[in-house]
């Protein structure tokens, strides 16, 4: 099975990835972050590197699904393909981060690797309030990150729901605001209940 963790950034989808990877054991699969040489020249200059960026994570992001469409294991993943391509990259485009030309050349790669793509078996989607994020990215420390504008982060959020409304596959939906997963117990528990509900019927798993 494909289980995918979606989620805007700061939301906590690392965290719950490693969790239910942990709880079912599952294989985790982490967005590539620490690793990614345009990260922070990105947050310094969107505008410059939008572009750059967008395809970096549109490379990965599909070896990763090959990959995992071959794999005989359970994988969880940390953000998908279509976050980077139905959020990420239309919200640089929309607030003139990125040109037309570039996001043409962008959605036309996105929309071949999506003929050769099927959607996950389950998502798991977490939705936070714009101060939620913004506590979690301060906690969070990376330096990278303390120069996120607002503005950007809304405009994800904005976007992020008007996907999640018309998503066809699996779906679960945490409120991220509520369910410090993280940090209660009972709280991460909420969310395997609703995982066991929807993956494995009226036979959770002990």
């Amino acid at each position: 099975m494909h289980i995918a963790v979606a989620g805007n950034i700061g939301s906590g989808k690392t965290t719950l990835t490693k969790m239910l990877a942990h709880r079912y054991g599952w294989t985790p699969r982490f967005e590539p972050v620490d690793n990614n040489p345009y990260l922070a020249d990105f947050y310094a200059d969107m505008k410059r590197w939008s572009f750059n960026l967008q395809i970096y994570f549109l490379n990965k992001r599909f070896h990763e699904v090959v990959e995992i469409a071959k794999s005989k294991e359970t994988i969880i993943q940390d953000r998908t393909i279509f976050e980077d391509a139905c959020i990420f990259a239309p919200n640089l485009h929309g607030q003139g981060m990125m040109s037309d030309r570039d996001f043409d050349n962008y959605k036309d790669l996105f929309d071949l690797m999506m003929s050769l793509v099927k959607l996950p078996d389950l998502m798991v989607y977490i939705r936070s309030s714009i101060p939620t994020l913004v506590a979690q990215i301060q906690k969070r420390g990376r330096e990278y990150e303390q120069t996120i504008r607002l503005d950007y982060l809304e405009g994800l959020s904005r976007r992020y729901e008007t996907w999640i409304e018309s998503y066809k596959g699996q779906l679960i939906i945490i409120d991220g605001d509520r369910c410090k997963f993280g940090e209660y117990p009972d709280h991460f528990k909420e969310v395997t209940d609703m995982i066991d509900a929807k993956l494995y019927g009226l036979f959770p798993m002990e």
